[in-house]
């Protein structure tokens, strides 16, 4: 079984995702990582080929890891919303679990981030807060499980989802 986080950008896919897998032993995955890692910065990709080809990258990508077994796959914010990539991580035995986080901590932690997040240069906490209230519906319609992140640290967080799937802990030693 693999473990797909979902949700905002800043709603700690990422960070969570480390977590979960150093719990469980699992291996780990950043979609956004793997696109860097093969055709190069997001905001590059994003200004010099546009937002289409990045969502193309992306869809390759989730098909690659979503065969994977034993993994938690962190997400870009937008991954989920194209049917095909939800459809796959499901079909490859994953459970998408959305990050829920509110909009002032959103915005505190990505508001200032606009050259590393392109779908938020410029962007005003009204811009930010109606993507959200855009997205919300399909990250809640995929998810298997909605973990509300707010007042949480990342340990709480990690250990619900553990707690959910009924995931063994590593041993430590």
């Amino acid at each position: 079984m693999n473990i797909v986080l979902c949700g905002m950008m800043g709603s700690g896919k990422t960070t969570v995702g480390i977590r979960l897998a150093d719990l469980t032993g699992m291996r780990w995955y950043d979609t956004d990582d793997l696109i860097c890692d093969r055709y190069g910065r997001i905001p590059d990709i994003f200004e010099f080929y546009g937002e289409a080809r990045f969502r193309q990258y992306e869809t390759e990508i989730v098909h690659e890891v979503a065969g994977q077994e034993n993994c938690v796959i962190s997400t870009g914010g937008g991954c989920v919303l194209k049917p095909e990539n939800s459809a796959a991580f499901k079909d490859g035995g994953g459970r998408i679990v959305f990050l829920k986080t509110d909009i002032e901590v959103l915005f505190e932690r990505t508001g200032h981030t606009s050259d590393e997040r392109p779908l938020l240069k410029n962007t005003t906490f009204e811009k930010m807060k109606a993507l959200l209230d855009e997205r919300t519906p399909v990250y809640e319609s995929c998810a298997d499980y909605t973990v509300d992140t707010n007042g949480k640290d990342v340990d709480a967080v990690a250990l619900e989802i553990v707690r959910a799937f009924g995931l063994p802990l590593r041993a430590r030693s």
